[in-house]
C-alpha cells in the first residue's frame, strides 16, 4: 500500500453534520402520527362498510324469506273463511232430495266439487285420516270409542274434516279414536 493510502486509513472519517431543529423533530412525529390516525381511521371505515355490507345483506335475504312466506301462504286466510262454506255444502249434499230437486243437489255438488278443485290448485287439501292412527298434529280427538277389531289409538271416524295449506295446518281433523 502507498503511503499515501495508509494515511486516509489511519484518519478519522468526518460525519456529516445533521443540524436538525426541535420543530422539525416535532413536525416529523405528527406527521407519522397523523399516518397511524389515518390508518385507524381507514380500517374503522372498513370495519363499517364491511358491517353494513353484511346488514344489507341479511336485511335482503330476510325480506326475501317473507315474501316468500307471503306469496306462500298468501290464501291462508281465506281459506280458513271458506272452510265453513266446504261444511256446510258436504252437509247439503248428504240430505235426501225428491226426483224435483235432483237438478238442485247436482248444482250443489258442482259448486262443491269447483270450491274443492279451486283450493287444491292452491295447495288446500284435505287431511286423510279415516283409520289411520291418531296423530295430534293434525287430529283433534273428540271421543273415544270401544271397537272390535280395531287396535286402539285409530281414528274410526271423522266428525269434522281437517285441512292443510302446503304444510300448514288450516284446521285440524276432529275425529272419533278407537280405545
Amino acid at each position: 500500500m502507498s503511503k499515501k493510502n495508509k494515511h486516509k486509513e489511519n484518519q478519522p472519517i468526518e460525519q456529516e453534520k445533521i443540524t436538525t431543529t426541535d420543530e422539525e423533530i416535532v413536525e416529523d412525529i405528527n406527521e407519522v402520527s397523523e399516518v397511524d390516525e389515518l390508518k385507524k381511521q381507514i380500517d374503522s371505515l372498513k370495519n363499517d362498510y364491511a358491517r353494513a355490507y353484511a346488514d344489507t345483506e341479511n336485511l335482503k335475504k330476510r325480506l326475501n324469506a317473507e315474501a316468500e312466506q307471503t306469496r306462500k301462504y298468501r290464501i291462508q286466510s281465506f281459506a280458513k273463511e271458506i272452510l265453513p262454506v266446504i261444511d256446510n255444502l258436504e252437509r247439503a249434499l248428504q240430505t235426501e232430495v225428491n226426483e224435483a230437486d235432483e237438478g238442485f243437489k247436482k248444482g250443489v255438488e258442482m259448486t262443491y266439487t269447483q270450491l274443492i278443485a279451486a283450493l287444491k290448485n292452491e295447495g288446500v287439501e284435505e287431511i286423510e285420516c279415516l283409520n289411520k292412527p291418531f296423530d295430534p298434529n293434525f287430529h283433534q280427538a273428540i271421543m273415544q270409542e270401544k271397537k272390535e277389531g280395531v287396535e286402539s289409538g285409530i281414528v274410526i271416524e271423522v266428525l269434522q274434516k281437517g285441512y292443510v295449506l302446503k304444510d300448514r295446518i288450516l284446521r285440524p281433523a276432529m275425529v272419533k279414536v278407537s280405545e
